[in-house]
Parts: C-alpha cells; sequence; structure tokens
C-alpha cells in the first residue's frame, strides 16, 4: 500500500476524517438529538424575537432593565439565534453548551418578572400559570448541558 505524503491526503483519507465530536463518538446520539432540538428551538424562539412574537417577548423584560424594552428584546433575540445555530453547527460543543446554559440562567430573571408584575405573554395570563413556568428553566439548562457533554467511555456494570 503506498503511503501520502502528509499534506496530501487522498479522497478515501479525507472521508474517514472525523468532522464533529458526534463523528468521534464524544457525544451519544441521544444527546446530538437534544443538541440539535435545543438549537432549533432557539433559532425559532430568536426569530420570533424579532418578528411576530415580539411585544410578547417584551412582557420578559424587567423593569429594572436599563435599556429599552425593544432594543433589548431584539438583542436576546440576535443572541439566540447566534446560540441556537452554535449548537446546531456541533462547533466547540462543551462550551457552546455552557454558554446556552449561562444564557439561559442569565433571562430566568425575566420570568420572574413576568410573574411578579402580572404581565401577560404567550398564554401565560394568570398568576398560576406564570409560577408554573418557572421551573420549565431547569430542563432548558440541563439540556444545555447534557447534550454537548463528553459521552461517558467506561460502562457501568
Amino acid at each position: 500500500m503506498r503511503r501520502q505524503p502528509p499534506g496530501n491526503w487522498g479522497v478515501r483519507d479525507l472521508a474517514a476524517t472525523p468532522k464533529s465530536a458526534s463523528d468521534q463518538g464524544m457525544t451519544s446520539r441521544a444527546q446530538t438529538i437534544g443538541r440539535v432540538g435545543l438549537g432549533g428551538i432557539l433559532v425559532f424562539a430568536g426569530i420570533s424575537h424579532l418578528t411576530f412574537a415580539r411585544q410578547g417577548f417584551r412582557a420578559q423584560v424587567p423593569t429594572w432593565v436599563p435599556v429599552d424594552e425593544d432594543v433589548t428584546v431584539l438583542a436576546s433575540g440576535a443572541v439566540e439565534i447566534t446560540l441556537g445555530s452554535l449548537l446546531l453547527s456541533g462547533w466547540n460543543q462543551k462550551l457552546v453548551g455552557r454558554v446556552v446554559a449561562a444564557f439561559f440562567v442569565a433571562v430566568f430573571p425575566g420570568n420572574i418578572s413576568q410573574w411578579r408584575h402580572h404581565r401577560d405573554a404567550f398564554g401565560l395570563d394568570t398568576d398560576a400559570r406564570r409560577l408554573a413556568r418557572l421551573p420549565m428553566q431547569l430542563p432548558l439548562i440541563a439540556t444545555a448541558l447534557w447534550s454537548t457533554a463528553e459521552r461517558s467511555t467506561t460502562r457501568r456494570g
């Protein structure tokens, strides 16, 4: 078998080169599905911030934020599109997962503010519904971390 010189790979060698963490076996199929699903949700939410749900997202901006509500909604929408796209790309999964989890923690005060100030949006038209929504942030944080973590290589017996 003839060996290719360094830097001059053959087509067969390129096809066998891992292209992402998932290809390298660093994440499971379930983790990949979770990461891609969460990425899609973030991109959709970001687009909705910029377009059809913009007014509803304004209800979540806490009164103490020193930036105009609309600017805050537009900026958070752009961040969500960026983070969702990064999750979808598979680039630097562990770092991106941590940043996404931190983002979910950072926007949580907006959810609390919506509840505390009795602001209706997205069908959350009672205090009970707004309160019930608060724990839903935990699965988002957990999915961001779990879906981007390296798969354990040891088996438990």
